[in-house]
């Protein structure tokens, strides 16, 4: 048993805090004491509720942030990116005091390395994708105040104008906490944010990531929280009626762009002859009729119920990818934003299902997309690669966590 504590952060979606506290779970199983610094969703809370850890709110749900009427506007990602500086140096400030490291997750997490600095503890930059770490081969995301469409097509100015994006974003806040604390300022917020060595919390065979990123990542493997939650009862009576059904879940995304995505899944699939397991997330999706071949459910175990489906669609979220992955489940993703085109685009070049052509599916898309997920040599590939998805990721987190913090720590006094 070892005698670490250790403090892991990140603001986001399921995605970005499901996989932290697998790590969690894993470094306390290790011996360490773990504090983890989440947004204060009721779900974020429940989730770390069922392992037994208390969740340390950090910045505003992320609810509030994203689910509203109208998608964030560039104006709130300016108030935001401020806002969430000043929680971390808060929050992780007082969390990470007589603490043995620092890991810093979800998006750009600005404030968590200069409070690591202060402290004088090892600081982790993960990520689950390799968007916007910088690369010599491809473009970085768009970000709030930049052009659209790009005027600029040397990859070399593209990357510098995304700094200077973020330190738009985040800069001032930054430098203002850390002068209070006596820090110097920081003249490049992304690359010290992300160091040189960010870990990749990805499965190699889903993100073979040499030559997307000029950085030289620490590939650890995707963080699973093993959930051996059983599934309702009523959802079971439903599977067993009759054969496998389509999935249909967009997680936390609220799909506004898309005309009744419900209606679009639910006709589709049963264009197809299949059952329609719907799960309502964020988009608040339900049935659009009283039928028996659709079944409605909210929370649920994705790891016992997608090896039970005939595919899984959704929007292409790093956790619903793995995990529909590692259940050898075809997938049909429709990418909303940020990395889901590239999860998309991936799903598509490994066999193991189809990508949706842009975020907006029709019934004639959705149906065509559903065409080669369902096929008998989709679902052959998509087992085949299930065999080769690692599921030892946050336990070679864990240790190398624990190894950095144990070679940082100062000697115990005679």
């Amino acid at each position: 048993m070892c005698d670490m504590r250790v403090v892991l952060s990140t603001w986001g979606s399921r995605g970005d805090v499901e996989p932290v506290v697998a790590l969690a779970v894993r470094l306390r199983e290790l011996g360490a004491e773990v504090r983890v610094c989440a947004p204060p969703d009721q779900e974020f809370v429940a989730l770390l509720a069922r392992v037994g850890l208390p969740l340390v709110p950090l910045g505003p749900t992320v609810r509030s942030v994203v689910a509203g009427e109208k998608p964030p506007s560039a104006e709130a990602a300016f108030r935001l990116a401020p806002e969430l500086v000043a929680a971390r140096f808060d929050t992780l400030t007082a969390a990470a005091e007589g603490c043995d490291a620092l890991l810093a997750t979800g998006l750009m997490p600005a404030g968590a390395r200069s409070v690591a600095e202060k402290l004088g503890i090892p600081y982790v930059l993960a990520c689950f994708h390799t968007l916007g770490l910088p690369s010599s081969r491809f473009p970085p995301p768009m970000r709030p105040g930049g052009p659209s469409p790009r005027e600029e097509t040397d990859l070399k100015v593209l990357w510098e104008q995304d700094a200077q994006r973020v330190n738009k974003l985040y800069r001032e806040a930054e430098n203002r906490h850390r002068a209070a604390i006596g820090l110097p300022p920081v003249d490049n917020v992304r690359d010290y944010v992300f160091t040189d060595r960010p870990w990749l919390a990805a499965d190699p065979n889903l993100v073979p990531w040499r030559d997307m990123t000029d950085l030289d990542l620490v590939q650890t493997g995707a963080w699973i929280l093993p959930d051996e939650r059983p599934l309702p009862d009523e959802l079971e009576t439903f599977l067993e009626a009759g054969a496998p059904p389509v999935y249909v879940g967009f997680g936390s995304m609220a799909m506004r762009t898309a005309t009744d995505p419900a209606r679009v899944a639910i006709e589709a699939i049963r264009a197809h002859g299949r059952r329609v397991l719907l799960a309502r997330g964020w988009a608040d999706l339900a049935p659009i009729d009283d039928r028996d071949d659709c079944f409605l459910v909210g929370e649920v175990n994705q790891q016992a119920l997608f090896g039970r489906v005939a595919a899984v669609v959704h929007h292409g979220g790093a956790g619903t990818t793995t995990t529909a992955a590692l259940a050898g489940a075809p997938q049909l993703v429709v990418p909303q934003i940020a990395d889901q085109p590239y999860w998309a685009a991936r799903v598509a070049e490994l066999g193991i299902g189809a990508a949706h052509d842009g975020p907006t599916p029709t019934l004639d898309s959705l149906s065509a997309a559903l065409t080669t997920a369902l096929t008998p040599e989709t679902r052959a590939r998509a087992r085949a690669v299930a065999a080769t998805i690692r599921t030892d990721g946050a336990t070679v987190a864990a240790h190398m966590l624990l190894d950095a913090a144990d070679r940082e720590r100062p000697p115990a006094s005679a």
